[in-house]
């Protein structure tokens, strides 16, 4: 079992910034993709950027291009997300995401942090 540990949300300004982390029990280079997710009340959870740590890609929705940044730290097993220029829109929970397969061929194994609440409000 994986564990995720997010950490950074809070109120903040429109217009202002915040960094989410994501702390992971085990290496996040043995992760096939880490990434964060965002749920608002009453919408589906929704992709907000991934990466492929091992291959240095990354992936970002469009509602963040220019707007949010996701990195990783292998020495610290987190992964980040940079936001900025947030808007009342980006209000939401915001999740840490990890797949893994345990050896070629497996099932994927999917693992979730409990989220940290982002609000954007003047």
């Amino acid at each position: 079992q994986v564990q995720l540990v997010e950490s950074g949300g809070g109120l903040v300004q429109p217009g202002g910034s915040l960094r989410l982390s994501c702390v992971a029990s085990e290496s996040i280079i043995s992760m096939f993709v880490m990434g964060w997710y965002r749920q608002a009340p009453g919408k589906q959870r929704e992709l907000v950027a991934n990466t492929r740590l091992s291959g240095g890609s990354t992936n970002y929705a469009a509602f963040v291009k220019g707007r949010f940044t996701i990195s990783g730290d292998a020495a610290k097993n987190t992964v980040v997300l940079q936001m900025s220029n947030l808007k009342p829109d980006d209000t939401a929970t915001y999740y840490c995401n990890a797949v893994k397969f345990e050896r070629p061929g497996a099932a994927a194994e999917v693992y979730w942090g409990q989220g940290t609440q982002v609000t954007v409000s003047s």
